[in-house]
Order: structure tokens, then sequence, then C-alpha cells
């Protein structure tokens, strides 16, 4: 198990808190917290976050998702657990994450129109902008995954 570089959680508490704000913020949207945690699980899939996958698979199953389901969030095209819905809040997030390397966010966002409406699509914009700062935080600092978790995580 690698150690952490920095202690990050001590650190820059300003910066920790809104990043915390903005994380609270996208769960209590009118997207659902269950689409947020979806969207969270696989963005952090894609990036390759060991921290949050672990995180936001356990926040889902605290919802009572089936965790043979959760299994397959990484191949959600192939899988036939997941309502139209929130097969386009996936199809979003990965459009999204790929920027700017890839951008094929014109057929998503059609496909997303469907599903929801201007200011929940803004909403999913800031929670898949929130989740990839924390990949990008976790990762490079080496943040690891705890064996057990603090309370609430």
């Amino acid at each position: 198990m690698s150690q952490a570089r920095i202690p990050l959680f001590s650190l820059a508490p300003k910066s920790l808190q809104a990043m915390i704000a903005l994380s609270q913020a996208a769960k209590a949207s009118s997207l659902g917290e269950r689409i947020v945690e979806l969207v969270n699980l696989r963005v952090s899939q894609v990036n390759g976050c060991g921290l949050c996958v672990d995180m936001h698979w356990r926040d889902l199953v605290r919802q009572g998702a089936d965790p043979r389901h959760l299994n397959t969030v990484a191949a959600w095209r192939e899988s036939p657990f997941f309502d139209a819905r929130e097969r386009a809040a996936l199809r979003w997030a990965d459009a999204l994450n790929a920027l700017p390397q890839r951008d094929d966010t014109d057929a998503a966002y059609g496909e997303l129109r469907e599903h929801f409406n201007e200011t929940q699509i803004a909403e999913l914009g800031y929670a898949i902008a929130v989740i990839r700062g924390w990949n990008v935080i976790n990762l490079s600092l080496r943040n690891p995954i705890p064996v057990n978790p603090p309370p609430g995580m």
C-alpha cells in the first residue's frame, strides 16, 4: 500500500472546504443522489482513482444499489442494469471526462437533452468537474484506499 505524499486533508482548509461544498451541492442537486454517485464511480474508474472508486461504490451500496449492477458500471454500455436516463448521464460523464483529448460531446448532448433539463445538465457538469478534481488531487498525491474507511466515508 502506498503512502500519501502530503497530508492533503489537513492542509489548505479553505480549498478543501470549497471542494467538499461543491461535492455536497452536487449530491443535493435535482439530479438525485444515485445519478451523481454513478457518475462519480464511472469517472473515478476511468481516471484510475482507487480511493474514489472505493468511496463511491460503498456509497451506492449504502443507498441500496445491487453490487452486481455496480460491478458493471465500467461496462455500462453492455450492462442491462441501467435505465436510459442513467445511460445518458454515464455517456455524458465519459464524454466530458475525455476532454480535451477527445470531443464526442455533440452526440452525447443530444441523448442528454432527452432525459435532463438545462438546470440538470449544468448540475451534471459541476458534478463531473468536482469528481474529476478529486481524482486529480488524490491520484497526484497518492492518497491510498483506506483499509478501514473512517466513519461517513
